[in-house]
């Protein structure tokens, strides 16, 4: 038989799924009222344990006296301690010891401590047997592969435990929705394998509950609900009851499914619902509360499984995307990948591979309006142009994905049938990277017109859907999800290509100091060769000045023409001779000033002769100097050994002493002889020069007794 059709939008789902929800929230199902009629229910104070209300058949255990009386006298055991031991809340439930064939649990509802009571089961597996059982199957459900076939296992694993007629691993959806992924049933049953089913169908506070009870059982859906009696107690909540009565609307929609009796467990995965384990029976059947917890362990277990399963795929995909980025990324941070092109020139080359990085059907680089890189299957180049200046003028994260464009885009038809996009935009530079994948059409096939019983009346009585036909679906509009992981890689690539872009600029930035510095060491090493060229041409011309002098000196003979000319000789061997110190070194800067003063005083010493040579000593530190004060100290000293040799000892020679010494950042040149001391005030050319070069370097000069003799002090600063 050919099942029925339509064809949807994914919008027109979702609208569909917020008129259901919108209804179906509005039941309190955490407050029936009344219970189940296979089980008993008190209510007592905790602090007395007196019974203060009760439901079901409470005569028929406890006779006609059973309200007043003790919790402890009713349970024929000693409440105090396991109340005492119960919170309020979820998880708030202790077993107390079974009475008769009763199993006994404890919870606390606000103000009240309950009692709940459950028949036994027929025949309780010892501890023993049942871990055996479980560690069995627990392995069985590590040894498969996939989750599609741990689902197919855990299936037989729960209807092999509950003897139910079929069981089915049902999956919440994204939207709320559900699909059964696995299924074990009678043969004689039809499948609900694959099928989806409304979220409508559990309404979000059932599946809050579902969270906060992990078993529920129905044992017959035609049961007459037992209300909470005396009257006032309707409000109490019974969360955590397991014999709550349930939603008439669910019993109604069980039965129309021809449900006689269901139970759920739920896969609860790092806290949140995943799914539930749907049990399903053709007539009334029981579920023991040790049978309820064998199912939760293993649920428990299943879960674990699912989530290491998930983990497992998405680390699979995660390494893939890894490596495809480890390929990526010497390409994009190469010398070659320059900001101005050599990036878009690599995507352009690695096109192919970056739209199946991705699993997109197509990808491009947008710029300006224009589009640099294309590969695969791409909307137009004017509606790329189009996204582009829409994603720009968003404030969004770096990364947008979407499976669902025309949701997000008021001009999606112009992408055509390309409804899914995961974009990155580059701010800085104005670049998009776009993939795009093409609309996916799906066939959804689900139990029943999930739209045929929405009401459209907000104030119209709830009811369930009263057929579960299959009933197929196709919906349009939207394409493959994009995955976490691949959105996570989205942005990690954004961040390399931003690298990518700071490393080239980088590089540009420094192949220009580069070329700036070997320019200007061209520019200096020219600029020292002119000086070292300009020094040696005055050394040459102050070395003939000096000769001539030399020359006129002898020629002139003994008296004080001949004086005067050597006087004006030693002078300029003091500048000559800095000259010939920097012709010599590399350094121009500064010189050594003892090394200098050293060489000048070997120089005077020639021209005096052997004689006074013999007398001279010098005693001079190491001090580093700016030349062009060198050659002013270096003028002083020569002037001051002059004058020792002329006025010190008359009409012979005798010793004469240079010290140069430091302190701090100030020198002190010390020319002392042992001669007649200073007699007279005697101002000379070279007296009148020695003032003023001492002036000019910012020092002083001193004259004092030596004891015998004259002793000139000259200090002054290292540098100006």
């Amino acid at each position: 038989m050919d099942r029925p059709t339509a064809t949807r939008t994914a919008a027109d789902m979702r609208e569909a799924a917020a008129l259901d929800l919108t209804a179906c929230d509005r039941e309190p199902i955490h407050i029936p009222g009344a219970v189940q009629p296979h089980g008993l229910l008190l209510v007592a104070d905790p602090q007395t344990r007196t019974v203060v209300a009760g439901a079901g058949e409470l005569e028929a255990l406890f006779g006609a006296d059973w309200l007043g009386c003790s919790l402890d006298l009713l349970l024929q055991q000693d409440v105090a301690a396991l109340a005492a031991a119960v919170s309020a809340g979820p998880g708030g439930t202790t077993l107390a010891a079974p009475l008769g064939h009763y199993d006994v649990a404890l919870h606390r509802a606000g103000a009240w401590l309950l009692a709940e009571l459950e028949p036994a089961g027929a025949a309780r597996r010892s501890a023993a047997e049942t871990l055996t059982w479980l560690d069995a199957i627990t392995a069985g459900l590590e040894r498969t592969g996939t989750l599609a076939s741990l689902c197919e296992r855990a299936a037989a694993a729960f209807r092999a435990l509950t003897g139910f007629d079929r069981v089915m691993i049902y999956r919440f959806l994204d939207d709320d929705a559900g699909c059964v992924v696995a299924e074990d049933r009678d043969p004689a049953l039809d499948t609900f394998l694959h099928h989806h089913f409304p979220a409508s169908d559990i309404p979000r506070q059932a599946r809050a509950l579902y969270v906060r009870n992990r078993t529920r059982v129905i044992p017959d859906v035609d049961y007459v609900p037992a209300p909470l009696r005396p009257a006032g107690f309707e409000a109490t909540d019974l969360s955590d009851a397991a014999v709550r009565s349930v939603s008439p609307i669910h019993l109604q929609y069980l039965r129309n499914m021809g449900v006689g009796a269901s139970a759920s467990i739920s896969i609860v995965k790092d806290g949140l619902l995943w799914g539930l384990v749907a049990c399903h029976h053709s007539t009334p059947r029981l579920m023991p509360r040790d049978v309820r917890a064998v199912a939760a362990a293993l649920a428990s277990a299943l879960a674990r499984q699912i989530r290491a399963r998930e983990e497992a795929d998405d680390y699979r995909e995660r390494l893939a995307l890894r490596s495809e980025e480890d390929v990526l990324r010497p390409l994009l941070l190469a010398p070659g990948a320059s900001a101005d092109g050599g990036l878009v020139q690599v995507l352009r080359t690695r096109a192919d591979d970056m739209r199946r990085m991705f699993d997109a059907d197509g990808f491009a680089v947008v710029r300006g309006g224009a589009v640099l890189v294309e590969s695969g299957t791409l909307p137009a180049p004017d509606a790329l142009a189009d996204f582009a200046r829409w994603l720009s003028a968003r404030n969004d994260a770096d990364a947008f994905a979407t499976r669902e464009l025309a949701t997000e885009w008021a001009d999606a038809a112009h992408f055509g049938a390309h409804a899914g996009v995961l974009a990155l935009r580059q701010s800085d530079e104005g670049d998009l990277l776009i993939w795009t994948r093409i609309e996916h059409v799906e066939e959804v096939e689900w139990a029943g017109n999930p739209h045929k019983a929405v009401p459209h009346d907000p104030d119209a009585p709830l009811r369930p859907r009263t057929s579960f036909e299959s009933w197929s679906e196709t919906v349009r509009g939207r394409s493959r999800r994009w995955t976490l992981e691949q959105v996570e890689a989205a942005r990690r690539l954004h961040r390399l290509l931003r690298e990518a872009r700071t490393a080239a600029e980088l590089r540009r930035l420094n192949r220009d100091l580069e070329r700036t510095g070997a320019e200007k060491d061209v520019a200096l090493a020219q600029k020292d060769l002119l000086m070292r060229e300009v020094d040696h041409r005055v050394q040459n011309s102050l070395q003939l000045v000096s000769s001539f002098l030399a020359i006129h000196a002898r020629d002139a003979g003994p008296g004080a023409v001949a004086d005067q000319l050597l006087e004006a000789r030693s002078r300029l061997s003091a500048v000559a001779l800095v000259h010939r110190r920097l012709y010599r070194d590399d350094q121009i800067e500064t010189i050594h000033l003892s090394r200098y003063l050293g060489e000048l005083l070997d120089d005077m010493k020639t021209s005096l002769g052997d004689d006074w040579a013999r007398q001279m000593s010098a005693n001079l530190a190491p001090v580093l100097i700016p030349t062009d004060r060198a050659v002013n100290v270096g003028l002083v000293a020569a002037e001051l050994v002059i004058n020792a040799t002329k006025y010190a000892y008359p009409g012979g020679t005798g010793p004469i002493d240079v010290v140069l010494e430091q302190h701090r950042n100030r020198l002190r040149l010390v020319v002392a002889d042992r001669g007649v001391g200073k007699s007279g005030d005697r101002v000379g050319f070279g007296s009148r020069m020695m003032a003023a070069v001492v002036q000019r370097i910012g020092g002083e000069i001193e004259y004092l007794d030596n004891g015998p003799g004259l002793r000139a002090v000259l200090t002054a600063p290292i540098e100006e």
